[in-house]
């Protein structure tokens, strides 16, 4: 199998000198290799088994009879949800995530939410999980699921920032990774995942999380631990569908492997692991969800044959204003990214959609058939909209976008996407956000 875009033992263009950051090309949506990443080592884990099958935290035959009667699983994600600047921000996509459940048929209810990383700001600290995560959730009626963000992880503190004395990633294992339930906090559960990169099992999709540390890695330098795990996981995820399961497979990781926001850029070392793990297992995700850049953007990248979206859903609280939005790149003129399908200078990946004004969140509904997903904006000020911005799904037979923006309801042709036309553009008049 040839993989393309960043085949293992390669590198970028350009790599990072001894004195700064070199500045992407115009389109270009991986950011250079860092000479020098920093790298926390996780905790140590004696779990062989790193799966976790849906019905063990549901406990509920009722919940687990409703899921197999809709032939579907409804669920929400987003990512750098930690409101350390203010809860405002935050407390208004978990009210709309809340009220989408209270107010969904059956059928169509999320049955729960996948957090792409970044809980806790600056750096993950226990004694922060009641203010930055509990309490925002706390109307919440479902599993919060998780994979640790680079401040999860990080105990570099900065000037301003309260000393930590936390190991890495202790706030996030004693939250999410308790080895039995308890109350640390009145209304909610811990969860019990296995570990910091795990694999959730659902009855119609496997999501494989991973931890891309603090700079945006799997594992350090000379190692291939967490790696080898997901080729692995891919490799299992293959047989399942060789052996007639119709299942898709989803990847979550806080990185994204592409990003044209003009801070950050995609991960090269994430996009190198996950190429890898293709190329090794024989076997491609179905899509690619991330977080850490603080706005919306999906990519669809066409190789083999295969429509493969990669979104980035990034923008769940902690930016809490418009100047706080990660902004995307501007053109040599200062023209920003034109309204249209948008094709970036890695060959086959394309620019779809994106929106880098809101916060707002995922809704992503999986059946035999396809993957469907909604991205729902929350206006910093001003009513609530009703419909997402964007919406895209791909079948999981012939693995080509059905549909892709929100111009029609009708499905749109695989080979030519719909392009969502409702994104962010800067200078947007500002509105009014609801009091919940």
């Amino acid at each position: 199998m040839h993989v393309a875009h960043l085949p293992p033992g390669t590198l970028p263009r350009v790599q990072s000198s001894r004195f700064s950051k070199p500045r992407r090309a115009f389109g270009d949506p991986v950011a250079a290799v860092k000479s020098r990443p920093r790298f926390l080592p996780p905790p140590f884990t004696n779990f062989q088994n790193l799966n976790l099958p849906l019905n063990v935290v549901l406990r509920d035959a009722t919940e687990q009879r409703r899921i197999a009667d809709a032939e579907q699983i409804v669920f929400h994600a987003v990512g750098d949800t930690g409101g350390i600047k203010g809860e405002e921000a935050q407390e208004a996509v978990a009210h709309a995530m809340e009220t989408q459940i209270q107010e969904a048929k059956s059928a169509n209810r999320p049955t729960f939410f996948y957090h792409l990383g970044d809980v806790v700001y600056f750096n993950g600290l226990r004694h922060l999980y009641n203010a930055q995560f509990y309490d925002p959730y706390k109307y919440y009626p479902a599993p919060i699921f998780a994979i640790p963000g680079n401040h999860d992880g990080d105990t570099s503190t900065r000037q301003g920032d309260e000393p930590d004395t936390d190991p890495t990633l202790a706030g996030f294992m004693e939250n999410f990774c308790a080895t039995q339930a308890s109350h640390i906090d009145a209304y909610r559960e811990t969860m019990t995942q296995p570990y910091v990169y795990w694999t959730l099992e659902t009855p119609f999709v496997d999501i494989i999380g991973l931890y891309s540390n603090v700079d945006g890695s799997l594992d350090g330098r000379g190692t291939n631990e967490q790696q080898r795990w997901l080729e692995n996981q891919m490799k299992t995820a293959k047989a399942k569908v060789d052996g007639g399961q119709d299942k898709a497979l989803i990847v979550a990781v806080h990185h994204p492997p592409y990003s044209l926001d003009s801070a950050h850029g995609g991960s090269p070392d994430i996009l190198a692991a996950l190429d890898r793990a293709i190329e090794v297992s024989g076997h491609y995700p179905d899509a690619v969800f991330s977080g850490h850049v603080h706005n919306y953007q999906r990519f669809t990248r066409e190789e083999a044959g295969r429509q493969i979206p990669f979104v980035i859903a990034g923008n769940g609280g902690y930016a809490d204003s418009p100047k706080a939005v990660h902004q995307l790149q501007l053109d040599e003129n200062k023209k920003p990214i034109p309204h249209k399908r948008f094709e970036t200078t890695v060959k086959g990946v394309f620019l779809d959609s994106y929106d880098e004004v809101n916060p707002g969140y995922l809704r992503i509904t999986v059946d035999k058939q396809n993957l469907k997903g909604e991205y729902f904006v929350v206006p910093f000020e001003g009513s609530l909209p009703e419909e997402p911005v964007d919406v895209f799904a791909v079948n999981l037979k012939t693995h080509k976008l059905v549909q892709s923006g929100v111009a029609s309801d009708a499905p749109s042709s695989a080979e030519e996407p719909q392009q969502s036309h409702q994104r962010g553009t800067r200078g947007a008049a500002k509105k009014r956000r609801p009091k919940h």
